[in-house]
């Protein structure tokens, strides 16, 4: 695959280097370009030598004209990894005052931008409306990561990893037919005859109008299991907990709730039509028992709050599974992990569960990355590396196909 690999001027160009070095052991060929402070981050020299090509910093440049009308055509992908707010701006607004801003107005193919910023840069409005049209134009938007920025802020903003952006690309981009090594390598029809819920994100409940019982879930490995499965051509539908983020494909249904009892509504909903069950989302196990229609004030004295249990949406729904319906749960533990994973395999019927521990590094909520291990009824179970979380849902959906195809025939 022919791809063009735009770098704007941020801290995380250095990551560029692997991004090339991925994708050229892909067997892409791979053609950068940078913008004239990206070169302040990386050289271009480096760039040039891992790509075995040469790079572009410049439409006119002491060679002769780099004619952006044909790199556009020749790509048959474009990646802006970092894009930068500026980047997104020019983007968005159509200006052309630089070589990655001319390919891109000149591109046919598919474009995928990976933005890097600070945390109030990635959340301003100026932003936001930026990426918003971008995605009308039909520009896949990589998600960004959460953790340490450069200004020493914790939060969103950081460019994803390279390894997080080909798998990326590894499922939006369409199958290659040539026989030599691609890219995308998966079937996108395996699952097309078969109906999808996914429950993803946290869920909140109110104890009063500005205060509520929460948790930490962004919602990242439901969102990348809905986006797996559309991918491999299932009819999905997305149930999701309050987070900022949101699947990138336009044929996932979404059903945004806030509460326990919202995700269970909506649920039961089409559960009885639903083929593959995931349920991933980290739903509150207790509510309060009044909700106060004012601010709670701070008084003298300690509050007591009286907290009642919130339905158990798992365990109702696995009373009512069919034969033919693929269910599957997850199980966050933070000890004798094992253990209580299988006893809620048990006891919500699912046909397996997916642990996860909070000991682990790099596994759990916030993160870009997931370490699980799939326990089945049959008590076998497989452990799995620490992997990013695209392609931990690429070997969840790979166990479903394992469980689902037998009931199917």
């Amino acid at each position: 695959m022919k791809i063009i690999l735009g770098i704007s001027g941020s801290i995380a160009a250095y990551k560029a280097a692997f991004l090339v070095r991925l994708l050229v052991k892909q067997g892409a060929e791979v053609q950068v370009l940078m913008t004239d402070s990206a070169k302040a981050f990386i050289a271009p020299l480096t760039l040039s030598t891992l790509s075995k090509r040469p790079v572009f910093t410049e439409v006119v440049s002491e060679s002769g004209w780099n004619n952006h009308v044909e790199l556009g055509l020749w790509a048959e992908a474009m990646v802006i990894a970092p894009a930068t707010a500026n980047t997104l701006a020019k983007l968005a607004n159509g200006l052309c005052d630089n070589i990655l801003s001319a390919v891109y107005l000149s591109a046919r193919c598919p474009v995928f931008v990976a933005p890097a910023m600070d945390l109030d840069m990635w959340h301003h409005p100026a932003t936001k409306a930026n990426i918003k049209r971008l995605q009308e134009h039909g520009v896949q938007i990589i998600p960004v990561g959460h953790g340490a920025l450069a200004s020493g802020l914790v939060g969103d903003g950081r460019m994803a990893e390279p390894e997080d952006i080909v798998a990326f690309l590894n499922a939006h981009l369409p199958e290659q037919k040539s026989e030599s090594k691609d890219l995308t390598t998966a079937s996108t029809t395996e699952l097309s005859h078969l109906k999808a819920l996914v429950t993803a994100g946290p869920t909140f409940e109110p104890l009063d109008p500005v205060r509520f019982l929460g948790n930490h879930s962004t919602g990242k490995m439901g969102i990348a299991l809905a986006e797996e499965l559309a991918r491999q051509g299932a009819d999905v539908t997305l149930v999701l907990g309050p987070t900022d983020l949101k699947p990138t494909n336009a044929a996932i249904k979404e059903i945004s709730v806030l509460t326990a009892q919202e995700m269970f509504d909506a649920c039961k909903a089409i559960f009885s039509t639903s083929d593959i069950i995931i349920l991933a989302a980290a739903v509150a196990d207790y509510r309060p028992k009044e909700f106060s229609e004012t601010k709670i004030k701070k008084k003298d004295g300690d509050l007591t709050l009286e907290l009642l249990k919130t339905i158990d949406i798992a365990a109702t729904l696995g009373k009512t599974k069919q034969s033919h319906q693929t269910f599957v749960g997850f199980a966050l533990e933070t000890n004798d992990e094992k253990s209580n994973a299988l006893q809620k395999l048990e006891k919500k019927n699912f046909d397996f569960i997916v642990l996860n521990s909070m000991r682990d590094t790099g596994a759990g909520f916030g993160h870009d990355t997931n370490k699980i291990t799939i326990l089945r009824r049959d008590g076998s179970h497989t452990d799995f590396p620490l992997k990013s979380k695209i392609a931990v849902a690429r070997d969840i959906v790979a166990e479903i196909q394992k469980t689902a195809n037998p009931k199917q025939k």
